[in-house]
């Protein structure tokens, strides 16, 4: 049913069934109804009238609500799927060209070390698209899956405190924060030489703060390349989410990670 048609219904039939009522009154029922009695059952009438009514139209929109929320949930994650490819496509495309230029040169130590690095950008694709958004559960049990994996990929340990409550995201919330965690971790596997790391989250409906941190050899902020750390990415899928992005030294060491944002009343 589109929403004109309900528009139109909530208009009309009202009128029609009240007015219809009111008509037939006047018009047959006056000799056998005091004027009391039938303004008492025109009340009752146009009660249940609305109470049924209203209860039919919000059955509708709820259904409608649901089937959008279905549909851009979907959206989202065949937008975060183009911007893996595209990221893909553009990563062999370079490693292939230096590839190229570095076989013509016969530097075959550069050619060894591209060729690995389209290794890494295809494993890191296929590890990253393993699971499909859409047939997990809550962000949580998503989450907490796919830093198993890569615990085990990796040989990293990390510790674990991630439990968001119901409906503090929109879907599209998670999928940026998801792909944050995701390339936080990617860069712990490939710079930071670590042993260990932690991610915890902590939130209520006013405030949340998502923290990630390595006990690796520590991020140089001063010759920090964001477009080689994919930092740029981050704090712009922060931004997406109106939430402050940081990244430091940790205190203990490693490279720690904090994205902040405190809820508009």
């Amino acid at each position: 049913m589109s929403y004109r048609l309900i528009q139109m219904l909530t208009v009309v039939l009202p009128t029609i069934l009240i007015g219809g009522f009111e008509f037939f009154r006047h018009g047959f029922l006056l000799g056998h109804l005091s004027m009391e009695t039938g303004n008492v059952l025109i009340t009752i009438l146009t009660f249940i009238l609305s109470l049924l009514f209203s209860s039919w139209i919000f059955h509708i929109i709820k259904i409608k609500n649901d089937q959008l929320a279905e549909e851009q949930a979907k959206r989202a994650v065949y937008e975060e799927r183009e911007r893996l490819a595209r990221e893909l496509h553009d990563g062999i495309a370079q490693s292939l060209f230096f590839l190229n230029v570095k076989l013509k040169q016969g530097d075959l130590a550069a050619a060894s070390s591209a060729v690995s690095t389209i290794d890494h950008h295809v494993r890191q694709a296929i590890f990253n698209l393993r699971s499909a958004p859409e047939e997990d559960g809550s962000l949580n049990s998503r989450v907490t899956k796919w830093i198993s994996e890569w615990s085990s990929f990796t040989g990293i340990d990390v510790e674990m405190d991630f439990q968001t409550q119901n409906d503090l995201f929109t879907v599209k919330e998670e999928v940026q924060i998801f792909a944050i965690i995701q390339e936080a971790f990617a860069n712990i596997r490939k710079h930071s030489g670590s042993t260990q790391a932690q991610i915890d989250f902590k939130g209520t409906q006013d405030q949340w703060q998502l923290r990630i941190w390595d006990n690796g050899r520590g991020i140089d902020i001063h010759s920090l390349s964001e477009r080689k750390y994919g930092i740029s990415m981050m704090r712009e899928r922060a931004r997406q989410v109106n939430a402050e992005f940081q990244i430091h030294k940790g205190v203990l060491g490693g490279t720690e990670i904090i994205l902040t944002k405190e809820m508009q009343k």
